[in-house]
């Protein structure tokens, strides 16, 4: 009977730590002066590079041992070329962590797609989508 119920209280809490639809598609379309002063991804460290196409990824990670991989925090400093992020981002597969991936496109937000790194898990509720920051909030 023990195991049973102690299945059921994890099973519950496993469902409430999640990524939801509704959090991710909020910020397609959003400009990107919303993540520049939302105060959940403000307060993570952030790496960002280009790809080939245009497209600017930004990564918020939320987790710990990332300075490992920072090259002395060099990674942090403006935008990294792909090769220089490609070998930021294995060296993070090592470690627990959510990447909080958004990848922009003329200034407006085309995807935020929350991924977990070595055994990290994301979650996502209404704190981490555009317009969180308010007066009503502060």
């Amino acid at each position: 009977m023990k195991v049973l119920a102690l299945f059921v209280v994890c099973s519950a809490l496993a469902a409430c730590v999640s990524v939801r639809e509704a959090d991710t598609s909020a910020w397609v379309g959003a400009p990107i002066s919303a993540l520049d002063k939302h105060p959940v991804f403000i307060t993570l460290p952030m790496v960002r590079t280009v790809t080939p196409d245009g497209t600017e990824i930004r990564n918020y990670i939320n987790g710990g041992n990332i300075a490992m991989c920072s090259g002395g925090g060099d990674v942090y400093s403006g935008i990294q070329n792909f090769a220089s992020y490609s070998a930021f981002s294995t060296c993070m597969a090592r470690f627990a962590a959510c990447n909080n991936l958004f990848y922009v496109r003329g200034g407006k937000v085309q995807s935020y797609v929350p991924t977990g790194t070595g055994g990290g898990v994301c979650y996502t509720d209404e704190r981490t989508r555009p317009g969180f920051f308010s007066a009503t909030n502060i």
